[in-house]
């Protein structure tokens, strides 16, 4: 890893956290991702499952935790499971943690091999009443290749069949959707290498440039920081581009007269930041482009205002939508008869902006959390209204992070340049 020794007790305290939810005598197994093939001999770069992270901070592969808080030896109440260190496999393919690295890392104070697992873990099973087993319940998931957790699921009903067995998703996304300050700490740290990130962008800049240059200077900038890299793929987006949401080709040039939509975030300790902001590619906002960059900019402004406890996702957005009308009436996207004459399921507002305007925000950009339940002090969400202009050619997004407040929200990226005068006065330095 690059990052510096993150603090044991973050996951001490997220598995404290997941055996509380836990049923009496029931035994929780969770599984690392499979390390994933290309082409040939080669291997993608290993990913840890994040939920398997959130409770042990471990990266390793062929890693696995088991959680039995009523085992009657007190010992194996939690176990961290690692492959065996194998001096040959290591003159290839590095360093594999010992115990001692470990316990530092996990807090967990009993590590056993994987290939003394099955004798240990039969007796367990067999005390035990009902079994926990994990799967991806993110509600985006689109992926059907049956990972290490499928198949796991599939051997463990065919090797016990007479026990109970729950779903370990439902716990961890509950939990997970709420972050502890020692989160916070480390998102926040993510948070600032992006903020000195696109400070220097501001200076890198230029009419000229082209969008996979800027993405190469993200890229080192993060890493300079003891980033692993980005959180996800860098969109860097200039002129009509910019309306493409997932755009992640990178490879025009970026022109006089444009904006340039940049979302891009560092991961730092496996936490991701998410930062989107649109700036001209030449230093200077047009006038119609400084009308846009400040609507969306209001809208920014009024989503922060209303993203507190008691209120859904689906209200805010809502109330988001209401406010986004107004403001296009405003700089002359929609007319009254517009809005007026929409179609309820289909808005006037969304010809403008299509997507929604919040998601939470953790382990993975995308992260664990309710869309439908109240939102709660502890949760993590990103802020990106857009305004996209077919006709213009234009498209503008501006997005901070925030973390819930009991009273309110904390604006995490609010040392970042975000208004028409600081991206102006920076990129003129």
């Amino acid at each position: 890893m690059k990052y510096l020794p993150l603090n044991p007790q973050i996951f001490i305290d997220n598995r404290k956290r997941f055996a509380g939810k836990m049923e009496k005598n029931a035994i929780a197994i969770f599984n690392s991702n499979d390390e994933l093939p290309t082409n040939g001999d080669a291997l993608f770069k290993f990913k840890q499952n994040t939920d398997l992270f959130w409770l042990t901070g471990i990266e390793q592969e062929d890693s696995m935790l088991v959680l039995y808080p009523d085992n009657p030896d007190p010992k194996y109440r939690e176990v961290l499971v690692l492959v065996r260190p194998n001096e040959l496999k290591e003159k290839w393919d590095g360093h594999r943690l010992r115990v001692q690295e470990a316990k530092a890392i996990s807090g967990i104070q009993t590590i056993i091999w994987l290939d003394t697992l099955d004798g240990m873990l039969q007796p367990w099973i067999h005390w035990a009443d009902s079994i926990y087993l994990n799967t991806n319940e993110n509600d985006r998931k689109a992926n059907l290749v049956p990972v290490r957790d499928y198949r796991y699921i599939k051997q463990m009903k065919r090797r016990y069949p007479l026990h109970t067995y729950k779903r370990s998703a439902q716990i961890l996304k509950e939990l997970r959707g709420i972050k502890s300050a020692l989160e916070v700490e480390v998102l926040q740290k993510a948070i600032d290498i992006t903020d000195n990130t696109f400070r220097h962008l501001l200076q890198f800049i230029k009419p000229g440039v082209m969008e996979y240059e800027i993405e190469a200077e993200i890229y080192h900038q993060f890493m300079k920081q003891r980033s692993a890299g980005p959180a996800y793929g860098s969109i860097i987006a200039s002129g009509d581009r910019a309306r493409t949401l997932h755009y992640v080709e990178n490879n025009q040039e970026c022109k006089d007269g444009e904006l340039i939509l940049m979302d891009f975030g560092a991961e730092y300790g496996n936490y991701c930041a998410d930062l989107t902001r649109t700036i001209p590619v030449n230093g200077k906002f047009g006038r119609r482009q400084k009308i846009v960059y400040n609507a969306c900019l209001h809208l920014h402004h009024y989503a922060a205002s209303i993203l507190k406890p008691g209120i859904s996702i689906l209200d805010y957005t809502e109330k988001v939508g209401e406010e986004a009308t107004q403001v296009f009436l405003k700089i002359g996207l929609l007319r009254k008869s517009d809005v007026k004459n929409e179609d309820p399921e289909n808005r006037a507002y969304r010809k403008y902006l299509y997507h929604g305007i919040s998601h939470h925000l953790g382990i993975d950009v995308h992260d664990l959390g309710t869309r439908t339940e109240p939102i709660k002090p502890g949760m993590v969400f990103t802020i990106e209204p857009g305004i996209y202009i077919e006709e213009e050619k234009m498209g503008v997004r501006i997005e901070n992070n925030f973390w819930i407040t009991k009273s309110g929200n904390k604006d995490l990226m609010k040392n970042i340049p975000i208004t028409v005068e600081e991206i102006e006065a920076l990129m003129k330095v």
